[in-house]
């Protein structure tokens, strides 16, 4: 029944990917959200064909869940917002997608979060998910900090916090490190006796490896582990200066959001903390928000 009424209604689909997973929404401006999809890691950086599959099984679940066709992928108006993007050459290569919807609009996945978490109003947004980046609006101008990738900063991050949590377990397992409880948490986690099998089971790993682990370092801080608390405070340090960083524009509200972004608030500057408030839409709404306004500019510059 649904599918016949969307049939010729404007339909939408907002897309936010990120180094962990790819959710999807389908939007009709008539009858609101239809449906939602799951699918897998979509940061271009870390593969580029894994990243247009996992856009795929989260657009066809988002179908599915909607009651749509499948053949009505063609029907949609993609507003896709990505980690990974905002480096040019990773942008130009979705671009040249040969996508399977009406249109498509891209951008980052800092852009569509902050369109989200304020529907469409100023504002400035912190991701702390995978990777961590912040990102502010203000009277049409854009200002964007971190985001550099795994190897090369993200701070704050769970891929971030993970890895620090297996450089100190493997030290302390080798007797040339500080004692900390990661260590045991990671053996038992990894199911071996000794350092080397941490060092094998993480060879290779992409960052939302890394990031899984994130929550052992929250829960060794909660018991007072030494070296957990040095990380989880080094990690909120920076991210409270991030936020120091993005408020000198002028953003009228701050919002948080990602995986780490409830288990990091307490350990923020107290003056950070309290600015922080709850966002007001998921980045995936963000992404139709941007997908709605390119097409109406679109119609603009038709009139």
């Amino acid at each position: 029944m649904m599918a016949k009424q969307v049939q010729q209604d404007q339909l939408y689909i907002g897309i936010d990917g990120g180094g962990t997973k790819c959710r999807a929404t389908i939007y009709s401006l008539e009858h609101g959200v239809l449906g939602t999809g799951l699918g897998g890691p979509a940061n271009p950086l870390h593969g580029l064909e894994r990243t247009l599959e996992s856009i795929m099984v989260s657009t066809q679940l988002a179908l599915q869940d909607a009651g749509l066709h499948v053949e009505q992928v063609h029907s949609l108006n993609a507003g896709l917002g990505l980690a990974g993007v905002n480096l040019p050459a990773l942008y130009d290569k979705i671009m040249q997608w040969d996508h399977p919807f009406q249109q498509m609009f891209l951008t980052t996945d800092l852009h569509t979060a902050c369109i989200g978490a304020h529907e469409g109003e100023d504002g400035a947004v912190i991701i702390t998910g995978t990777g961590s980046c912040g990102f502010s609006l203000v009277n049409g101008k854009t200002v964007n900090f971190g985001g550099h990738g795994f190897a090369q900063g993200d701070m704050g991050s769970g891929a971030w916090m993970g890895l620090e949590a297996v450089k100190a377990a493997l030290l302390d397992l080798d007797g040339l490190g500080q004692p900390t409880l990661l260590s045991s948490l990671l053996l038992q986690h990894f199911n071996t006796p000794n350092a080397m099998g941490i060092a094998e089971q993480m060879a290779g790993q992409p960052s939302s490896g890394y990031a899984r682990l994130a929550r052992f370092v929250f829960n060794a801080a909660e018991q007072g582990d030494e070296l957990a608390l040095t990380i989880v405070k080094q990690g909120a340090e920076y991210i409270s200066r991030l936020a120091q960083r993005l408020l000198e524009s002028g953003p009228p509200r701050l919002s948080m959001i990602g995986g780490l972004a409830e288990p990091l608030n307490k350990w923020l500057a107290p003056e950070i903390a309290e600015k922080v408030e709850l966002p007001k839409q998921p980045p995936e709404m963000g992404a139709i928000y941007f997908a709605i306004n390119s097409v109406e500019q679109q119609l603009n510059k038709v009139k």
